[in-house]
């Protein structure tokens, strides 16, 4: 199976470097030196790692038979594929490839179907879902454990606690109209506490 790992930026420097936009959670692995990757578009590649390095946060390669510059920025844009085992696992347990993800089905907990993961869009903060609803428009769901509780591959499914409002948004006003009132609500009481005792202040710190 073949997935795409990086993306070449621009050129970086003088001797052929170019700076990448990596698209995979191992790229010790896949974008080593000495890796051979197909490309997108294909008569670029394949093209061999020579080296690798981070510079400023971002990664740095060089491929063989690419020496200056200007052959650097001729590769700009192009995609960098790496040939994957489809049986292949993260090492991690609760790591997954994308192509694990793709298709799966998205579901809350209570089996109410929200739709299909398209795409997996890897950000720096954080990874993000792509789902398309029913009706054919897209939801991003971020991908942390406090919103994604499940990934069951043998069911096809993703298990979703979304907060107020991530899923639809007539949800979130919902949800800010009664923290409005709740918080009238408490400001009135504590007014009346503070009136009445000083034990209805401290009140909330022992909730706390």
């Amino acid at each position: 199976m073949q997935l795409v790992v990086a993306r070449i930026g621009r050129a970086h420097g003088i001797k052929g470097e170019v700076t990448v936009e990596v698209r995979t959670d191992e790229p010790e692995l896949r974008l080593g030196p000495g890796a051979v990757l197909a490309t997108e578009p294909a008569a670029t590649g394949p093209l061999t790692i020579e080296t690798g390095r981070v510079h400023s946060g971002r990664l740095l390669l060089r491929f063989e038979g690419v020496r200056d510059r200007t052959a650097a920025e001729a590769l700009r844009n192009t995609l960098l594929i790496a040939e994957v085992d489809p049986d292949e696992l993260p090492e991690e347990e609760d790591e997954f490839y994308d192509h694990q993800l793709i298709d799966l089905d998205v579901v809350l907990a209570d089996g109410t179907e929200i739709g299909r993961i398209t795409e997996i869009s890897h950000l720096p903060s954080q990874d993000l879902f792509i789902v398309e609803r029913p009706d054919g428009s897209e939801v991003m769901i971020p991908f942390v454990e406090e919103i994604v509780t499940e990934i069951d591959l043998e069911e096809q499914r993703a298990v979703i606690t979304p907060p107020p409002g991530l899923i639809d948004e007539s949800e979130a006003v919902i949800a800010s109209s009664r923290d409005e009132e709740t918080g009238d609500a408490a400001s009135g009481d504590a007014a009346s506490g503070d009136a009445a005792s000083g034990d209805a202040a401290e009140a909330p710190k022992g909730d706390a």
